[in-house]
């Protein structure tokens, strides 16, 4: 997945405001205790985070 349809996806979800700040704020156990910023900036792969964030906050499986 590339990084612009990810933030694509982030903005559908939360919204185009609000979704900046959730990969900023939010503490993900999906993501090792990581934000979303901070585990793209330690080399996770796109995907593998998105698939994160839907765990963690219940992205219903046609938004994935």
């Amino acid at each position: 997945m590339r990084l612009t349809i990810f933030w694509e996806r982030m903005a559908d979800h939360f919204g185009e405001a609000y979704a900046d700040s959730f990969a900023r704020d939010h503490v993900m156990a999906e993501l090792g205790g990581r934000t979303v910023h901070e585990a793209l900036a330690a080399g996770w792969e796109a995907k593998d985070v998105w698939r994160g964030v839907c765990t963690a906050v219940g992205v219903p499986p046609d938004k994935r």
